[in-house]
């Protein structure tokens, strides 16, 4: 079984950064593919960014161009540099890992129990 931990949400200001961590435990989980998925109150969960163990990345057309993913894969750890934060971008954020090294679902295996993010304007 796979355990993650995200941490680094917060309260900011419209234009102020954060930076999201989130940490795979419980057994080693080498590779895969690791994202960030976030929910808005009354909203869907949403795809936010992925890394894949080819290093191949995707973003949401919302978040491109502000958000960065990173990942350290010795450490299984996986990372959400945002930039420039929105009012838009309030909303817990979640930490996903999936066994498959080049997934490309919205149905990963495992998923961290979510840090808020809240950015007023």
């Amino acid at each position: 079984q796979v355990q993650l931990v995200e941490s680094g949400g917060g309260l900011v200001q419209a234009g102020d950064s954060l930076r999201l961590s989130c940490e795979a435990s419980g057994r080693t989980f080498v590779g895969g593919t690791m994202g960030w998925f976030r929910q808005a109150p009354g909203n869907d969960r949403e795809f936010v960014a992925t890394m894949r163990m080819n290093g191949g990345i995707e973003y949401s057309d919302s978040v491109r161009g502000r958000f960065t993913i990173s990942r350290d894969y010795p450490r299984a750890t996986v990372t959400l540099q945002m930039n420039k934060l929105m009012p838009e971008d309030t909303a817990i954020y979640y930490c996903a890992a999936d066994s498959r090294p080049y997934y490309n679902g919205n149905e990963y295996e495992y998923w961290g129990q979510g840090t808020q993010v809240t950015v007023s304007s």
